[in-house]
């Protein structure tokens, strides 16, 4: 099944809506769900389409995205703040 979701502007997801979800809710437009959640997170994100054959695969992606940044702009080598 597609998903649309909403990733925030540091590329995690937050909000999945279905292809019947997204006809119901936003009129079969995920610009209407970018504006929607742009609102409510008050910043701008993107929304892309994931497949998935189960919501279990789906809650299992959220999960395995978390909700931390690993590193210093996603570097996974030493990183030290710049002394300004």
């Amino acid at each position: 099944m597609k998903y649309y979701v909403y990733f925030d502007r540091y590329r995690r997801p937050k909000k999945a809506v279905s292809e019947k979800e997204l006809v119901e809710q936003y009129s079969n437009d995920p610009e209407r769900l970018l504006e929607a959640m742009s609102e409510q997170q008050g910043a701008n994100g993107h929304v892309g389409i994931l497949s998935f054959e189960t919501e279990k695969e789906l809650t299992e992606y959220f999960e395995k995205t978390g909700e931390e940044i690993i590193g210093f702009f996603e570097c996974r080598e030493d990183s030290r703040p710049y002394n300004f």
